[in-house]
């Protein structure tokens, strides 16, 4: 049996001595998706953050392809293969879309033209400012440049939020295609919980900073009572 590409044990972290993660566990193996979901609050964004050495660890155990990284920095968890795409996508304003992309350029299968064929709007805007763009075509940039550096683990934090549901409909066709056809492993967090199961193998619930549910995202789509009162009604 391979190994996971991604394992989590006993993870307890936060920012300074506030506790947000309590003894969180979760496995993903390799090329597999996750979707995490929870209310506002609950610890979505610290557990991305956590597994990209951006919070304070407490204690626990964090492996990516059976590596020890949880005391290792950031720039170090890149070179590795996690790549980041947070809620305030940070594309630079001043550079053009063709220069985001290029800037955070990896060796790898990922290149500029395979970026483009993902989000073709992207190639017509490719000169545009950073600054110039719609936060549909901010989100897909941001995604964009996450996969120049040629991950083999890539995080997502609430990439459709705020967007308008033409937007998101060409995004979760990339979603889809990025898990599907790519070889990668994708953690998606996602406050539309029922289009992340639409897209995601395993689904994953936090409550109070704690799982509360692990198993297949099918299952979970399938059962809308268990869904509300998992990520609803907590």
């Amino acid at each position: 049996m391979p190994s996971p590409a991604l394992s989590l044990s006993r993870v307890r972290a936060g920012y300074g001595e506030t506790i947000v993660l309590e003894d969180v566990d979760l496995e993903l193996p390799q090329r597999g998706s996750l979707a995490v979901l929870g209310r506002n609050g609950v610890g979505k964004t610290t557990l991305l953050a956590t597994i990209m050495g951006h919070t304070t660890f407490h204690s626990g155990k964090v492996e990516f392809n059976q590596r020890e990284i949880a005391d290792r920095p950031v720039y170090e968890r890149c070179r590795l293969g996690i790549g980041y795409v947070p809620q305030e996508r940070m594309i630079f304003p001043s550079l053009s879309v063709h220069e985001n992309l290029d800037v955070a350029r990896r060796p790898g299968r990922w290149t500029i033209d395979g970026v483009y064929d993902l989000f073709p709007r992207l190639r017509e805007r490719r000169a545009a400012m950073g600054n110039q763009l719609s936060g549909g075509e901010q989100q897909m940039l941001a995604i964009g440049r996450a996969l120049m550096g040629n991950p083999a683990l890539l995080l997502m934090d609430e990439p459709l939020e705020g967007l308008a549901p033409i937007i998101v409909e060409s995004l979760l066709v990339a979603l889809k295609k990025l898990v599907a056809e790519h070889a990668l492993a994708v953690i998606l967090v996602e406050q539309h919980a029922k289009i992340a199961l639409q897209v995601t193998q395993t689904a994953l619930v936090l409550n109070r900073g704690r799982v509360s549910h692990f198993g297949p995202s099918a299952d979970l789509l399938a059962d809308p009572q268990r869904l509300t009162s998992l990520v609803v009604a907590q």
